[in-house]
């Protein structure tokens, strides 16, 4: 552990500006989709696979990342991860063809598998017990504030200049985090430790690849499509063999023994409900502000900023209490916080201003700021030194596949609820689909229409469908609030220990 390193701190600034990357890359593309479309001559499907080919290359790569990051050490493969991602992002830039923006972005999809559990992984090397909550709440706040920016930034270039310039903005990003973190980021010797476990990176990759991509067909097209169901029973299988091979292999990929730690299991799973709520807001709300709102792009990056600022609160004041009330209180009383925004979100009605969305996101964002770097914090304290990137890919799989979910959970709650209550009467037969298809859709047909009656059926119906998926995602937060009552440890376990030595000795 190299705490005495003055230059801890700043290396973790640097790391910040180089995930910023990561979280503007997460939205910034939704922007650009109407502009390649028409550039690129690009198809639905392939608009679908811009996104799709990054999802999933990052899915199978975490678990080996994590692996490489322990044994051949963070700092040289972080390096690398960064280069590989603004490399990248050029490519993605001068994508000449929607086919070769596809290929670009499968291979900005490993850099962000390098990049996500290796720059975790640091936090266990570098800091303290005492230290890592506040490291791990500057690098979560780090990723989360690029997810809103995303829009703004990404609305803003297009309106001066080409649709490269929303992968362009990676660039200067990671040249600074590569260069600055060259500088400052103290050597962090690899473990040489056994052979390379390819059965288990195998079935983990596969697995994970076939569930998160059912998921992400199950949210566009229904639980009930063979395309969604398919994949998602193959990937099922191939997890339930990844464990069977991880019980009796001699130099596993995972160590099942982390999950006998309460900490890192109960961490682990708080951590990714708490993703499954914050992507399922990160989800509705922009629909939610240009369906009904009218925003565009610019404007619904905007509106999505107290989500983040109340992130930045929540993070801040959440170490004032966390010595004096443990991780147990504060991670419940954070979901408590998460539940309660929901659920005065539920109560959003057509007619509610921007001012009521505001306060009720808001408070989303400082339960979440309250609750996941402290679940995260309390996972990463049950890992052991040259295991720490394994266990971060680990908890960062977990967190991808709670977000994926929740997108795919609140999706088919909001389309349900939303096509059984617009009403298409009197249209003809395209203009109904279209309408039914999504509330974007339908405000489209009643502006070309000129059919104010049906706008207004379009915004109540998506309104009532945002409400039904607030509560479920509302539903998970109020299990979050038992789970952390009922099984989460009060201190990381490392923290615990050493607290133990200093009283002993």
């Amino acid at each position: 552990m190299m705490t005495a390193d003055p230059r801890r701190w700043w290396a973790l600034g640097a790391l910040a500006v180089a995930l910023l990357a990561f979280g503007l890359d997460v939205t910034i593309l939704n922007v650009a989709l109407p502009t390649l479309a028409t550039d690129l001559h690009a198809s639905t499907t392939q608009l679908q696979w811009f996104s799709n080919a990054y999802t999933l290359v990052l899915a199978a790569g975490l678990l080996p990342a994590g692996l490489l990051g322990d044994r051949f050490g963070q700092k040289r493969l972080l390096l690398g991860a960064l280069a590989l991602f603004g490399l990248a992002s050029l490519a993605c830039a001068y994508a000449d063809s929607a086919a070769q923006l596809i290929a670009a972005r499968a291979v900005l999809g490993l850099g962000a598998a390098l990049l996500v559990p290796l720059s975790m992984s640091l936090l266990t090397v570098l800091f303290s017990p005492a230290e890592r909550g506040r490291a791990i709440a500057v690098w979560s706040t780090a990723m989360a504030v690029g997810i809103p920016l995303g829009p703004v930034l990404g609305g803003w270039l297009l309106d001066h200049y080409w649709w490269g310039s929303v992968f362009l903005i990676n660039v200067p990003l990671v040249a600074i985090g590569i260069l600055a973190l060259a500088l400052l980021l103290p050597a962090t010797p690899g473990k040489r430790g056994p052979r390379f476990d390819l059965p288990g990176t195998l079935l983990s990759s596969t697995g994970l690849v076939a569930l998160t991509y059912g998921l992400v067909e199950a949210g566009e097209r229904g639980w009930g499509s063979a395309a969604a169901l398919a994949p998602i029973a193959a990937g099922v299988v191939l997890l339930g063999a990844f464990v069977g091979w991880l019980r009796r292999a001699a130099r596993p990929l995972v160590d099942l023994g982390l999950f006998a730690s309460p900490g890192f299991a109960w961490g682990s799973v708080l951590a990714t409900i708490a993703s499954f709520g914050m992507m399922g807001a990160m989800f509705l709300l922009p629909q939610y502000f240009q369906a009904v709102g009218g925003t565009d792009a610019l404007g619904t990056g905007l509106r999505l900023l107290p989500i983040v600022g109340g992130l930045l609160v929540g993070v801040q004041i959440v170490q004032k209490f966390t010595l004096k009330l443990g991780a147990k209180v504060n991670v419940a009383f954070g979901f408590a916080l998460i539940a309660a925004g929901l659920a005065l979100g539920a109560a959003t009605d057509v007619a509610d201003g921007y001012g009521f969305t505001a306060i009720w996101a808001s408070l989303i964002g400082l339960g979440l700021g309250w609750a996941m770097p402290l679940a995260m914090d309390v996972a990463m304290g049950a890992l052991r030194t040259g295991h720490s990137g394994v266990g971060s890919a680990l908890l960062q799989a977990l967190r991808q596949v709670g977000g994926t979910l929740g997108v795919a959970i609140l999706g088919t709650v909001l389309n349900a609820a939303y096509r059984d209550g617009v009403d298409v009467t009197g249209l003809p037969a395209p203009a109904a689909d279209a309408v039914r298809d999504s509330a974007a859709a339908g405000a489209r047909v009643a502006g070309t229409t000129h059919t104010p009656g049906l706008l207004d059926s379009v915004r109540g119906a998506f309104v009532d469908g945002m409400g039904a998926a607030l509560w479920v995602c509302a539903g998970f937060a109020v299990v979050g609030v038992l789970l952390a009552v009922a099984f989460l440890p009060r201190v990381a376990e490392d923290r615990s220990e050493s607290e133990h030595v200093s009283v002993a000795g």
